[in-house]
């Protein structure tokens, strides 16, 4: 026996597949079934500027000077970042910089330790 899982919307345990989706028979809920292939499919893959993989919590080292934006202080190379943190958007790098304080990167000008 297949074990399907409860429905999201009232919880109930007796939902069933019909082609593609998941039925729940007292709510009428219907969702599409999710694969491991698809899930790993959704989420980004964030590369340094080495090509290496960037995962949350990793330390990276910065590899040019940046400007930061509304301030006349820059960012050195070879800053140090240490737990990252990913997320969406075009700076795909959230993290505190010592002496800055919260910050956005972009990979392209780091690179992993």
């Amino acid at each position: 026996m297949v074990d399907l899982p409860k429905c999201p919307k009232c919880n109930s345990q007796y939902t069933y597949e019909d082609g593609s989706l998941l039925v729940c028979p007292e709510c009428a809920y219907e969702w599409a079934i999710e694969t491991e292939a698809e899930m790993i499919e959704d989420k980004k893959i964030v590369k340094d500027a080495n090509g290496n993989v960037l995962n949350d919590g990793d330390s990276v080292t910065v590899i040019k000077d940046l400007k930061v934006k509304g301030s006349s202080s820059v960012v050195k190379i070879g800053t140090k970042v240490k737990s990252i943190r990913l997320v969406d958007g075009d700076h795909d790098i959230d993290c505190k910089i010592d002496g800055f304080g919260a910050m956005k990167l972009k990979s392209e000008f780091v690179k992993k330790v």
